[in-house]
């Protein structure tokens, strides 16, 4: 019984049900990502990025292709990922997502590494979701300071 470990990356979010393609692979359950158009081992924080992504699409009026999943980004030499950017039409990126399992309490630390992620990026907003709790914070990229934003803006509104 070693393909449980995919099992417990399926549970219930505070987000709307998406659509996925599952398929049983050798290394475990995989998801269809439709963004990077491949199939990708269906972990807990792919379970809630694919949710997010479809959310974000689906309701919030995002274009698929101004989202990059798995985004490399080179910081202070070194290459890190993003775990969604987007970008707007001039294909500047406008924010970045970061995903954590559902059982992955979003502390100050998750929101420490998205905005050292952001001194490569620039963006006008960092989300952090674990599917239950989803953040949102606008930065002032002018004067340094952020607020917290009650939803995350749907695309029209960046």
């Amino acid at each position: 019984m070693h393909h449980n470990k995919n099992e417990k990356a399926i549970c219930p979010l505070n987000l709307p049900i998406a659509k996925l393609n599952l398929r049983s692979a050798a290394r475990g359950t995989e998801v269809y990502d439709p963004l990077r158009k491949r199939w990708v081992t269906l972990t807990p924080e792919e379970w809630v990025r694919q949710h997010f992504t479809a959310f974000m699409t689906k309701e919030l009026g995002y274009p698929p292709s101004l989202i990059a999943n798995e985004m490399s980004i080179s910081l202070n030499g070194t290459s890190k990922r993003c775990d969604s950017v987007v970008y707007n039409p001039y294909l500047r990126p406008v924010m970045i997502v970061e995903y954590k399992a559902p059982n992955v309490a979003i502390t100050q630390k998750v929101f420490d590494q998205i905005a050292r992620y952001n001194v490569a990026l620039n963006v006008k907003y960092l989300v952090v979701s674990n599917g239950i709790n989803h953040y949102c914070c606008a930065i002032d990229n002018d004067n340094g300071g952020f607020r917290f934003l009650h939803d995350i803006p749907s695309y029209h509104e960046l």
